[in-house]
Formats: structure tokens, sequence, C-alpha cells
């Protein structure tokens, strides 16, 4: 079944206020649409099938390596520590060992080139099932890559405009060997983030070495025990791994939806913490820009009249959505016309259209000026290379013009652009994909396992063309999906031949499931029902 979330966030979001960005009155008057389409029934009934016969196999195997029948390539214990209590816990790598194992060849794919709009790809063979590998020693050249978060195409082969990090690296060398707090900040530190902060249009920013530790060091700095975190239920892992390490008591909301937010809240607020119900000491609120597995945009307007109304705060992860989302690429708080300083904690990563690696996180210069001293990446981490900062600082010059040339705003609109026009042929062709029709990432239900294996295997050995598939337990059991990710340096005919490369192979496999049936989907979207399932 499928939704059109329909938001005027101009009217819901004013009150009494008109939004702000960069100074201008920006509203966001579109009809926001992002469709969740239900599998038919029967297609949900084999995939399950499907898992359950492997299952079953799985456990005839397990059987038959107990008894020394079948080899067991799985880590084991040694008859030497036969009396120590179990290193590794057997049971839970039946998944990986018995299911994963036999499709494993359509992940970690050696690339040896630069990861452009086409890369190359070593071609590996292996003669055990896929517990190991060997290469064979062919590169299969000029492979359409649909998998990078390359999203302003600014990943890819040296050029001139590169030779200022050329410069860097000889001036200061690949790395500090040291912490921010000891003798790890330079003064290509202090520039990147006066240019984050600019670009963002916050007070201030800081920069981490490595994006996912943004989010699991940094939210214990910022609350703990005592404290109240609402997390979405489709969250990044790095979120939800820094609000477990917090100490800070977590609920979880259905995706996206306020309601459930709301009940949440209003509970929080009447009943406070359990057993004392005394009031919490911080409630904080954690959400994605874009989510990375269903293509969904967070609906911001909705949320930040919550976090007002019950004076919470507000963490935006933009991994996806920085660089990709807005008119100008400075995110969702751009995207829907609202005041960045609305939001507590803007956090983002390099790592997708920067081109580079690291994170930062932005918003008040106290907030920033406490996570300076307390994060445990400030302290314990090494700092941020200067060759890597230097391309962040290049990449922010050029979506912000400041290089002299409007190439960088080009960029954007070209990937709204492709994102766009690949969305619409995808549901024209009877595929059913997942999330906003403005994000760059677009899931394309797969359901069975089998077929998660011979689409992959399809498209690259036969269309050279490069995807990345997603199957549990990253994504639900039955929702396994390919993941394309479009870039602003694919060309229309690239994408063309994608299209007609996917319509092929979507008829010989028969990934055809939309009926194009518009309906409710109650996980997400229930407006009357706020419980959340246990």
């Amino acid at each position: 079944m499928e939704i059109d979330v329909v938001q005027w966030s101009s009217a819901e979001q004013s009150q009494g206020r008109e939004p702000k960005q960069n100074g201008k009155p920006h509203f966001y008057d579109k009809l926001i649409v992002e469709s969740f389409e239900e599998a038919p029934l029967h297609v949900v009934v084999f995939t399950y099938m499907a898992y359950g016969i492997g299952t079953l196999f799985g456990y005839l195997r397990d059987f038959l390596r107990n008894w020394g029948i079948e080899k067991c390539n799985a880590a084991v214990e040694r008859k030497e520590q036969k009396d120590f209590v179990p290193l590794y816990q057997d049971f839970e790598n039946f998944y990986t060992r018995n299911l994963y194992m036999r499709i494993r060849d359509n992940w970690n794919r050696p690339i040896c080139s630069a990861p452009g709009p086409l890369f190359d790809v070593m071609e590996r063979v292996s003669d055990d099932y896929n517990w190991t590998f060997r290469f064979t020693g062919r590169i299969i050249k000029d492979v359409i890559n649909m998998g990078s978060y390359n999203f302003l195409g600014l990943a890819d082969k040296y050029d001139e405009s590169m030779k200022t990090i050329k410069d860097v690296l000889e001036v200061y060398g690949t790395g500090v060997a040291s912490t921010r707090h000891e003798m790890g900040t330079l003064d290509k530190h202090k520039e990147l983030e006066d240019l984050v902060a600019k670009f963002l249009n916050v007070e201030a920013a800081m920069v981490f070495g490595m994006g996912f530790a943004t989010n699991s060091m940094n939210i214990p700095a910022l609350v703990g025990k005592g404290c109240l975190i609402l997390s979405d239920e489709l969250n990044h892992t790095s979120l939800v791994l820094g609000a477990r390490l917090s100490g800070a008591t977590i609920r979880v909301f259905k995706h996206n939806n306020t309601q459930s937010l709301e009940k949440l809240l209003r509970d929080a607020v009447i009943y406070g913490q359990p057993r004392t119900r005394r009031a919490w000491k911080k409630i904080l609120i954690l959400v994605e820009g874009t989510y990375s597995m269903e293509g969904s945009i967070v609906h911001l307007p909705q949320i930040l009249a919550l976090k007002k109304k019950y004076k919470a705060y507000l963490y935006i992860d933009e991994a996806h959505s920085i660089g990709a989302v807005g008119p100008t690429g400075r995110g969702v708080t751009e995207f829907f016309g609202l005041d960045p300083h609305e939001v507590d904690v803007l956090m983002g990563t390099f790592t997708k259209s920067f081109g580079a690696s690291g994170g930062y996180i932005a918003g008040r210069k106290d907030l920033v000026d406490y996570l300076r001293v307390h994060s445990h990446s400030a302290v314990y981490a090494t700092s941020m290379s200067p060759p890597i900062a230097e391309q962040i600082i290049r990449s922010l010059k050029f979506i912000m013009g400041l290089d002299g040339t409007t190439q960088g705003l080009q960029r954007v609109q070209q990937l709204a652009k492709n994102t766009r026009y690949f969305r619409q042929r995808l549901q024209e062709m009877g595929f059913i994909i997942y999330g906003n029709e403005n994000a760059s990432v677009v899931p394309l239900l797969l359901y069975m396992p089998g077929k998660v294996a011979a689409f992959a295997r399809h498209m690259l050995q036969e269309k050279k063309i490069g995807v990345v598939v997603v199957g549990f337990p990253a994504t639900p059991l039955a929702e396994a999906r390919a993941r394309f990710c479009v870039s602003a340096s694919h060309t229309r005919e690239m994408l063309d031949t994608v299209l007609e490369a996917l319509d092929e192979t979507g008829d010989l496999l028969r990934l055809k499931y939309s009926r194009h049936k518009k309906s409710a989907r109650p996980e997400l979207y229930d407006e009357t029902s706020f419980e959340l399932e246990d």
C-alpha cells in the first residue's frame, strides 16, 4: 500500500513568524510526497517461505557440521578451550553462516579506481561457496556507479582544482598524530570550522575525524542518566549506539509519525521519570535529515513545533541531506525554509556530498564550546588529517560559490533533476520504491532473498552496473532492497542506460510489484493509533 504524506509547511510552522534562511524569507509551499507501497500478499508469503526453507536447510547443515560430515569454515572454539566459557556465540552467527554466506559475493566488492560516475571493479571468484575468494586478475572496466554516496560528484579523479590539497599534504603531512586537546588543532581545522558555521548559518561548528564517532561519541556528552532520548525507529546505528552509551532512557517513536512522538513527549512531561516521577533533566529528540534506508525526509516543521511545545531539544543527523537537499544544498532546514537556529544540534558528515571523511556538530557557540571540552572524540580521537580538511574546505567553497564560479550550485540543481527523473521513471516502470521524491537515496524493493543475489549479480556481470543490495538485519526481514544513490555527475545517458537495464532485469526477475494503489501504511503513518509495539 502507498501513502502520500502531504505537508503545507508554511502554514503549519510559521506560528506568527516568517521562516528565514540566510536572512531571507522563504516558504516551502509544495506538496511533499512520500510513498511506501506494500507488496502484494503472494510476494510477502513467498518471501517468508524462502527464509523459512533457508532456515530449515541451515539447521540441517549445522547438524552435518556438528557430526563432521560437512566441513565447518566458521569460527569455532579450539579443543583446548572446551571447558572455557564460549568466546563465540554460535547461534548468533546462524544467519551469517547459512544464509548471508551464500550470497556474500554481492558485498565488499574491491574497487580499484576513484568512485566517480564510472569505476573499475576487480573480478573475484570463490571455490568454496563464498567462504573465501580469489582474484582472477581481470578488471571490469567502466562500471556505472549507482552505489556511492558521491551525491555532488566531488569524489573523483585528480584534477587541477585539487592542487591545494596536494600543497597542504606537502606542508602539513598526512596526519597530526595527536588529539584536538593536546597538539592536534591546526589552523586548517579552525578555517574549516568557521567555513562550516558560515555555510550552515549558525554561530559555531566543530569538526571530527570520523562521521560515525561524531554521533556515537558526542551524544553521551550531551545527555546522561536522568535524561530521556526519543529516537526515530529508523535512525542510523551511530545514533542508536550514541544513545545507548549515554546511559539515558531511550524510547522509540514510529518513523516520521508526529502523533507517536507527541504521545511520548506528553507522557514524559506528565509522568516524568519511572518510579521517582521526577521531571526529566533533558528530553532530546533524535532524527535524521534523510533516512538512508527508506529515502524519506524528516517532517521537520511538525517536529520543531512539538519541540517548542514540550520544551525539548532537537538533534538532527544530516549525513545524507547536507549538500544534497535544499536549493543550495544546506540541508533540511533550507529545504523547509526554516531558521537553522531553531535546531539545537545540527550534525552532519563529510563522507557523502563533500567527497572526504569526518563529521561536524554545529549550533550555538556555547554548545560547541561545551563539546570542545567534554566530547570523547576531542579528548581521545586523533585530529582530522590536514589534506582531508583542505578537501572539505575546497568542496564547501565550491558549493558556496566562493571559488568564483556557479558550478557548485549547478551541481546541487543537477542532483535534484537527476533524482526526480530517476524516481519518476522507476515508478512508471512499475517498481516499488520508497521515500521522498527529493531524496537522492532511492530504495527499490526486491523482497525475496534469492532475487537479491540474482539482481546484484545480473546487474554487474551482464549490464556492468554496480548496485548496492541490502537485506536483513539492516532492513526488516521481508523488505530486502536495492539502494541506488543518484549523483550530480550522472549524465542523462548514464541514467537511461541504468533504467533500461532495470526495466529488462525487472521483467526477467519479476520485480515489478507496484499496483499503484494508494492507501495507508499503519505502522508508519496511522494518525489514530499512538501506541507503540512492545
